[in-house]
């Protein structure tokens, strides 16, 4: 029998020294490419390269590390009934707590310590702490926890992630410098530490200041498992595999898609069609007379040129056999989350059900005849109360847009998940009469198109604006029926699909969709897990460019339009800029939060 290869003797090192770590003899670990996760006993560890670089072993190491630490040091029924409530907070809980875990291994083993510099690094480089230009675009979890970690372990803040943590540093300190202190007391009790931290937030004013775990409702979830009405569609949802690491900046070898798209695509019919839906053609900020809501954000946000941007539907992208190829990899790499998300989506079908049930009223003298009432007409004929009218419901005319970040760091576990939640989203609220339409934005190339080659030939003017070729994909109509479109989701798997995204622009695009609507409830949701980012157009302006736009463009639509907009952040705090949002750690979370989110607005009156 031949000697294993360096990668599988790194891998059967790395499981043994896990167990170790754990205690726990059934860990089974395995490389891969996307973003390294831990589901119980499994663990998933980033891949070094062939060679086997230092740094790369080390990072691999680290995860291991952590993870093992994690099952070794953490009760996450403990965990989920001191976590709070509020989404922020929440998300700070998570962190504090993962500090904790990794301190106990870092105080006891120098090597396990340096092995989870590494692993911290590379989360680091992906966070929006280490481009943070502002106070207001720190992640207070992410600040709060390396303040944490430090005061833990004695080790310093990373370099990447210090000048985030020094603009909170001193108004943490200020306000909860008791409760750090005492943090490193409570180090091996996770419940007294847990209630520390706590006390830390309410500090903070992340949360009310109340200090007793938060129930989550759980006596109401017994009868969620019942029967979906449509068994058929079940087989249709599922849960990623695997994750992806971030891809926002790096080209993908191999693209495809960098042609020339058609003219005739491209420059669609603005008009609004026969059937109700909007025409496919983007709106773009330059053109106020495309388009059809007066009230454009006042802002100095310019565009190059947009010869080169296209609106476009999944099947001008890729034929039938490859949308059929993609969408049945998506239902592979989903089957875990389908009970899950599916069990969300009944329950948010019975709610918007339960509002829309008839309710009569009896004892009339004109309307239906009451069949309760056949006695009354037999014995006195005359009786003229003997019928009912059926009374009109209040539920609205609604239509929902989900609008899905396309970019690359969504690639992997997030983008799967995404699509696959608007897939279930989709389907549940087609059976409840409410029409839904899913979105897609990215652009058509990495770093600059061929409107930045356009401006690179014009001798490179100062402030050009925007600087990249827009692409806005239509997954899916608001008058099209699920299962005509429920194959174009595939194509947000596809490689290299996902490059940049300009948010705030396609937020203009999908509301003028949407103001167009006929509809008395118009409801906006954006998914997304990081602020705007182009390279080519950061560049050549100021650094805050495609932000200060996506804050006018929020603005204007919170204070000034009809629609409703949500917005839900993937391991990115969107709260700073949508006033109705949430943020989320953990993709996984984002079918039930989505579901969570819209029920709370047809709840309201």
């Amino acid at each position: 029998m031949s000697d294993p290869s360096p990668l599988d003797a790194l891998k059967n090192v790395l499981t043994g020294t896990a167990r170790a770590l754990a205690k726990e003899p059934e860990i089974e670990l395995a490389f891969t490419a996307d973003i390294p996760a831990q589901a119980g006993k499994n663990f998933k560890v980033p891949m070094p390269g062939r060679n086997l670089p230092a740094d790369q072993v080390a990072q691999a190491r680290g995860f291991a590390d952590s993870f093992a630490l994690k099952l070794k040091h953490h009760s996450p029924a403990r965990h989920a009934a001191a976590r709070p409530s509020e989404a922020i907070a929440g998300a700070t809980f998570d962190a504090i707590e993962q500090a904790r875990i990794e301190a106990l291994g870092a105080r006891a083993m120098a090597g396990v310590a340096a092995n989870l510099s590494q692993a911290l690094a590379l989360r680091l480089r992906t966070d929006p702490i280490a481009r943070a230009q502002t106070a207001d675009e720190v992640p207070i979890s992410t600040a709060l926890s390396l303040i944490v970690r430090q005061r833990l372990t004695g080790q310093p803040v990373p370099d990447i992630a210090s000048p985030g943590v020094n603009m909170l540093r001193n108004w943490i300190e200020d306000n909860a410098a008791s409760d750090l202190d005492a943090l490193t007391m409570a180090l091996d009790d996770q419940a007294a530490f847990a209630a520390i931290t706590r006390s830390m937030l309410a500090h903070l004013k992340l949360t009310d200041g109340d200090m007793e775990p938060s129930d989550d409702d759980k006596s109401g979830d017994e009868d969620d498992s019942e029967q979906d009405q449509d068994d058929s569609d079940t087989a249709d949802d599922g849960d990623a595999e695997t994750g992806a690491s971030d891809a926002r900046a790096q080209p993908q070898d191999g693209d495809g898609e960098e042609q020339e798209g058609d003219d005739d695509q491209s420059q669609m019919d603005d008009e609004q069609g026969a059937d109700g839906d909007m025409g496919d053609d983007g709106i773009q900020p330059a053109a106020p007379q495309r388009r059809n809501w007066d009230h454009l954000p006042q802002s100095e946000y310019k565009i190059w040129s947009e010869k080169y941007d296209e609106t476009i539907t999944a099947p001008d992208l890729a034929d039938e056999d490859e949308l059929n190829r993609l969408r049945s990899y998506l239902d592979q790499q989903l089957e875990n989350l389908q009970s899950v998300v599916t069990k969300l989506a009944n329950r948010l079908q019975r709610r918007l059900m339960a509002q829309q049930n008839r309710s009569w009223d009896f004892d009339q003298e004109e309307g239906m005849l009451d069949a309760a009432r056949l006695a009354r007409v037999i014995v006195s004929p005359g009786s003229s109360l003997s019928y009912k009218m059926e009374r009109e419901t209040d539920f609205k005319d609604t239509v929902v847009t989900m609008l899905i970040d396309n970019s690359g760091s969504m690639r992997g576990r997030p983008i799967s998940i995404a699509a696959i939640s608007a897939d279930i989203m989709a389907r549940t609220l087609e059976r409840c009469g409410v029409k839904t339409e899913i979105l897609g934005f990215t652009t058509r190339a990495w770093k600059g198109g061929q409107a930045r080659e356009d401006w690179l030939n014009a001798g490179r003017p100062a402030m050009p604006g925007r600087l990249n070729d827009l692409r806005h994909i239509i997954y899916k109509k608001a008058d099209e029926p699920w299962r005509h479109a429920r194959r174009n989701l595939g194509l947000m798997m596809r490689e290299g699909l996902l490059k940049e995204n300009i948010d705030g622009e396609a937020l203009l695009w999908a509301h003028s969709r949407l103001i167009a609507r006929a509809e008395d409830r118009r409801i906006l949701m954006v998914i997304s897990d990081g602020a705007p980012v182009d390279d080519s157009t950061l560049s050549v302006n100021n650094g805050g460019y495609l932000e200060q736009h996506l804050r006018k463009v929020i603005e204007m639509i919170e204070t000034r339009s009809p629609v409703q907009l949500i917005a839900i952040g993937i391991g990115h705090d969107v709260t700073r800029y949508y006033k109705r949002a949430v943020t989320i750690m953990d993709a996984e979370q984002l079918g039930g939060t989505m579901i969570e989110q819209l029920a709370g607005l047809f709840d309201e009156e």
